[in-house]
């Protein structure tokens, strides 16, 4: 299809086929000449469907650092992937009665062919799906691994369950009260689940942020932090009544408590049930079904440890059960939701004198809390990664045997996956019935599946190794290529998967399987592609399609569109941007390879002569070059292409009053190669050049001519010169007058007297108005 003469599809085609068989994108050997190495991961996509505005934006970046540090002679890596298993696969599989495989794999497919169009510079060889059982089995090594060292283990406590998803769900998956992923509103149910023991890892997942801090956005770094919700305080124990038992409370205000007056559990605490008189029995349930009120007494009470006076018990709604111990003293004269409550129950509210810092530090015993709990990783579904454990009557937990694995997932789709409060795997007893790894005797196979983030916790360290068969990954290829240098992904993902990978990666690194501490070196998180200030979605039928966006403008404008619409982090209105804008602008560039003088022949390697250079053009080329260099490293891509416009105006100019300005319009088509790959392999063809520009290396800018050029500005006082200012050619008159009085020689000859005018006339004259002495 032809837009203004740009013909995107005729390139789209042409381009394609050459691309692939010049592998262009696999890493050159490790021995091979080059500045080092650089590798890029993009979050990798999960295949509900084809490729939408999201993905269109996230691997426009990722793709664009890439090439350019291909193209500043990096060896880089930069692969593909798939985060396969999954609930929307499930679902979708019930719903059409076949495997989750068949739905998964065709979606695959589809998103495979889709980013080929998008011409991402990927290293096809590294694709790697997380259903595939040749990387679940290492997946399951890993969980074994972890079960082992202590890391992983199996106990029966209150969790979070979605009624729609038929599942349980890590703290981290619940918003609000609800599910993450489909919004229905989580209750709590006691379960016997797989947990990792992520807490043991709490202090160095928030001390190695700092090392993080200028590479990581701070916004994702207050949020682990927070989320983690490391604190120092003091763990105090309140004995109760008429019992042997104490309540311990974590607080970080030790110096308040002359001031309890109550103690308040959280609803969903364990705690509160173990607390809770018969005679409240009624009244407790109650209040767990419908948190109607502020709380409910639980017919306890518990002695103050100084006064010995008698303290009652609630539980309250606005105490969390992750924030320490699930209870925490009320202390209403010194915070404001302490004092609500006990309004509302008309406790005293008492206004003691605060405890002296030697007597504060010697109440309870001094201690960190976090607000971080174990990782809950098993799952009551069928497409995830089976859980390697047998369970036998004799043995107990029982790994299978490293040379056992994959534990694969049977055959079965449709009806029998229905969930039914249990995994479908429960019912399949021909799947579930084995013999103890360890005695022989009939044993049952754990029926859960993992968590999906389990998988997408370590996929960036299979990716350089994929074919290795002697463990999850080759040490070799570890050692070239991790930690990763640029990864590139939603902030959405900013405690849930980060947090993630980051424990996995230290505990690999306790193993010895790696030296490294932390996965990812810098990341960059892109905004939300929307549509009239709101999330795109079906529901609310405001979808852009993407296909239909590609269909209409071709894949460079679409990626132009993306990249200049603002700053990455930003998000991106697609009702105030439009692809036509970014046609028009290829179109010109195109015509620029056209019209520029005397193209080289594909028939030999030898320049044909050219005119003379024009000196203006080279020095605004080689200075927007460098500024496009630094605002590319800093990825500043909208005022890059900002700058690369610049530069194809002014070489259209010098092209229409008849100079030279080759070296302009190949700097312009290298630029280009970063954000529209098509047109400007096209121009590189056109400027007589063999194809694979995405190698053509970035253009040699020459410091001398990238200097800032420089006017003398005149400084006068009523007409007469008193200096003489070498200053930027587009300076501002603001600055200008700054500089201005900012000189010596003026100050000195205005003395303190007032001026009453002055003229500015950018970059030349400054001239001040004084009274006469």
């Amino acid at each position: 299809m032809a837009i203004e003469g740009y013909d995107f599809e005729a390139m789209q085609r042409r381009w394609q086929p050459v691309w692939q068989s010049l592998d262009l994108f696999t890493p050159r050997d490790p021995g091979a000449a080059s500045r080092g190495r650089r590798y890029v991961v993009d979050m990798f996509a999960y295949p509900s469907g084809d490729l939408h505005m999201g993905h269109a934006e996230a691997y426009a970046f990722g793709d664009a650092i890439a090439r350019y540090w291909i193209q500043r002679g990096y060896d880089v890596l930069h692969p593909i992937g798939w985060d396969s298993f999954g609930l929307p696969a499930e679902n979708a599989a019930i719903k059409r009665d076949q495997h989750p495989a068949t739905w998964t794999y065709a979606n695959i497919e589809t998103q495979a062919e889709s980013f080929r169009r998008y011409a991402l510079s990927v290293d096809w060889r590294t694709r790697l799906h997380t259903s595939d059982p040749s990387y679940y089995r290492w997946t399951q090594w890993l969980f074994l691994r972890f079960f082992e060292r202590g890391l992983a283990y199996r106990v029966r406590a209150a969790v979070n369950w979605c009624p729609a998803d038929q599942t349980v769900l890590a703290n981290e998956q619940v918003i609000a009260g609800r599910c993450e992923r489909c919004g229905t509103e989580i209750v709590r149910r006691d379960l016997t689940q797989w947990f990792f023991r992520i807490t043991s890892y709490a202090d160095r997942l928030v001390d190695d942020l700092d090392a993080l801090t200028g590479h990581w956005p701070e916004p994702v770094l207050t949020m682990q932090r927070n989320w983690i919700g490391r604190s120092r305080g003091t763990y105090l124990e309140f004995a109760l009544e008429d019992d042997d038992r104490t309540v311990t409370v974590f607080t970080t205000r030790p110096d308040t408590v002359r001031g309890v007056t109550f103690l308040a559990v959280a609803p969903d605490s364990p705690l509160a049930s173990e607390l809770c008189a018969p005679t409240q029995r009624a009244a407790l349930d109650a209040y767990g079904r419908t948190a109607v009120g502020v709380g409910v007494p639980l017919g306890r009470s518990a002695r103050h440890p100084l006064t010995g006076a008698s303290i009652p018990i609630y539980v309250a709604g606005y105490v969390r059960p992750d924030h320490g111990t699930g209870a925490i003293m009320g202390v209403p004269a010194h915070d404001d939701r302490d004092r609500v409550f006990a309004e509302a129950f008309g406790l005293p509210v008492v206004d003691a004198p605060l405890l002296e810092p030697a007597e504060a530090g010697r109440v309870g015993r001094a201690g960190t809390s976090f607000r971080l709990h174990d990782w809950l990783v098993s799952r009551q579904r069928f497409w995830g990664c089976p859980i390697p454990i047998v369970h036998c009557p004799a043995c107990g937990e029982v790994p299978v045997p490293d040379d056992q694995l994959p534990v694969t997932l049977p055959d079965m789709r449709g009806a029998a996956l229905t969930p039914r409060g249990e995994s479908p795997l429960a019912a399949n007893r021909e799947w579930t019935s084995v013999p103890c790894p360890r005695c022989g005797r009939p044993g049952t196979r754990d029926t859960d599946t993992m968590d999906t983030f389990v998988d997408s916790s370590w996929y960036f360290l299979r990716y350089p190794s994929i074919d290795y068969q002697d463990g999850p990954f080759d040490p070799e290829a570890t050692r070239r290529w991790l930690p990763v240098d640029q990864y590139v992904g939603g902030v959405e993902h900013a405690i849930l998967h980060l947090l993630y990978a980051r424990f996995f990666t230290k505990v690999l690194h306790d193993m010895g399987l790696v030296d490294f501490v932390e996965p990812f070196r810098a990341l960059l998180n892109q905004g939300q592609v929307i549509l009239n200030g709101a999330a795109m979605s079906k529901s609310k039928g405001n979808l852009v399609d993407l296909s239909e966006q590609l269909a209409t403008y071709g894949v460079d404008a679409v990626r132009l569109t993306m990249v200049f619409a603002g700053p990455p982090e930003d998000e991106i209105d697609w009702a105030d941007v439009s692809p036509a804008g970014a046609v028009r602008f290829l179109s010109r560039v195109l015509r620029l390879a056209d019209d520029v003088e005397a193209p080289l022949r594909l028939a030999d390697d030898v320049e044909a002569p050219a005119g003379p250079a024009d000196p203006a053009l080279r020095r605004t080329t080689h200075r927007l070059l460098q500024e496009i260099t630094g605002l590319v490293e800093a990825h500043r891509f909208n005022v890059a292409v900002a700058r690369t416009m610049q530069l194809a105006n002014a070489a259209r100019r010098a092209i229409d009053e008849g100079g030279a300005a080759r070296e302009a319009v190949e700097a312009i088509a290298v630029v280009l190669s970063l954000f529209a790959p098509y047109t400007a392999e096209e121009m590189w063809s056109r400027l007589g050049h063999r194809p694979g520009i995405a190698r053509a290396g970035w253009p040699a800018i020459d410091p001398a001519l990238a200097a800032e050029e420089t006017v003398v500005c005149a400084v006068q006082i009523n007409g007469k010169v008193r200096d003489r200012l070498e200053v930027a050619p587009d300076i501002s008159e603001e600055a200008l007058t700054v500089r201005a009085l900012d000189s010596p020689s003026v100050i000195a000859a205005v003395a303190g007297r007032r001026i009453t005018r002055t003229i500015v006339r950018p970059p030349k004259l400054v001239n001040l108005v004084i009274p006469a002495p």
